[in-house]
């Protein structure tokens, strides 16, 4: 569950790039616009998951990621 919150946040933070430097938001010309129900519904999921990504950094509950001995 959390490796696709952080997908979405990455995600979410490159479209934010693009529109800071190029003023070209990616996720609008791949799914038609800012306002086709594809692009509301991704923008919608980028939003839940730095939600649910600031839920689990301020519960304490951050992934640490592990290597496990070979």
């Amino acid at each position: 569950m959390y490796q696709l919150a952080f997908a979405l946040m990455v995600i979410g933070a490159l479209n934010w790039l693009l529109v800071g430097l190029f003023q070209y938001d990616l996720v609008a010309a791949i799914f038609g616009g800012n306002e086709s129900i594809l692009s509301r519904i991704i923008y919608s999921l980028v939003g839940l998951a730095g939600i649910y990504g600031l839920y689990r950094l301020f519960a304490g509950d951050a992934v640490m990621e592990t290597r496990e001995a070979e």
